[in-house]
């Protein structure tokens, strides 16, 4: 009897180990890949067809030497521009910045580039006495490459019947355990309004507000910041955590309505703080935007 209670404990430490290395292998692999995804939008306002790559919360990432591998899957896609949602670097004192400055200006090249920045990109900006220069370093590589930063400011692309709106809501609202209330007319402030004859596309890098975005009058929300979750129920699809420290987050990747408003949520390209991506790979939205037939 002590023999077979031997050989049972001995089996389930094996499978248990095997458990843990699966485990460990699909940790390894999903922190270190992406895929592309592919989305399309229709709207009467759209005046022709375009293509849009969204990049967002890359945070130093490198996929090859010189993310050749991530310009190479961008250039495979023939985006007539790229909209980034932010966090492309990391704050973090004494980073360097050129993984991040590469990357805008290898796309800056080729591509208009629209920049909305994330709470890193805002965290340099307000702490100088934590950050030092990275703010101004950064600022003006992305200014001298031809990117077109959207800080609470917007551009109409004529040409496609498109507004495009960059947002950087306050620190106030990337507070952790909870989601802190958005004032009324807030939006409004910042952002001024939609413009009514224009298909409008807000990069808001924050996801918890979309109820706020689509009362603003957002027609399509571009957010990142939850990583997926980070780590993924295998087969329920839903993310775990979120950089805020709260469990099953709702708005963890992926599209989402409200009212006459759609939110497409990237799961990312990077990690920082807790560096794993599990069931979770990094991910590449790539949009189509398309006139709608009457």
């Amino acid at each position: 009897m002590k023999g077979m209670e031997i050989v049972l404990a001995d089996i389930l430490i094996t499978i248990f180990g095997m458990i843990i290395i699966v485990f460990l292998w699909v940790m390894l692999y999903d922190s270190n890949r992406f895929v592309v995804v592919e989305h399309s939008f229709a709207d009467k306002r759209i005046k022709k067809p375009c293509r849009a790559v969204v990049l967002g919360d890359l945070h130093n990432k490198c996929y090859g030497k010189n993310n050749e591998k991530l310009l190479a899957a961008i250039r495979e896609q023939k985006p007539d521009f790229i909209l980034v949602t932010g966090d492309i670097p990391t704050a973090k004192p004494g980073k360097s910045l050129s993984i991040a400055i590469h990357l805008m200006q290898e796309l800056a090249k080729d591509y208009p580039v629209y920049y909305g920045n994330g709470n890193h990109e805002h965290r340099m900006k307000l702490y100088p006495a934590v950050y030092g220069d990275m703010d101004e370093v950064y600022g003006k590589a992305l200014q001298e490459a031809g990117v077109c930063r959207l800080v609470n400011a917007n551009i109409v692309l004529e040409e496609y019947g498109i507004a495009v709106f960059g947002s950087e809501i306050d620190k106030f609202y990337y507070k952790r355990f909870g989601v802190k209330p958005m004032e009324q007319g807030y939006l409004a402030e910042i952002l001024g309004q939609p413009k009514p004859d224009c298909y409008n596309v807000l990069i808001a890098h924050n996801p918890d507000y979309f109820p706020q975005y689509a009362a603003w009058g957002a027609d399509l929300v571009l957010a990142g910041h939850i990583h997926g979750g980070m780590v993924r129920i295998p087969f329920a699809g839903k993310g775990v955590v979120s950089p805020n420290i709260r469990l099953f987050p709702k708005y963890d990747g992926g599209i989402f309505r409200q009212d006459n408003s759609v939110m497409l949520l990237g799961r990312g390209l990077g990690m920082h703080t807790i560096p794993i991506r599990m069931f979770n790979p990094g991910e590449l939205p790539v949009v189509d935007f398309l006139p709608e037939k009457e």
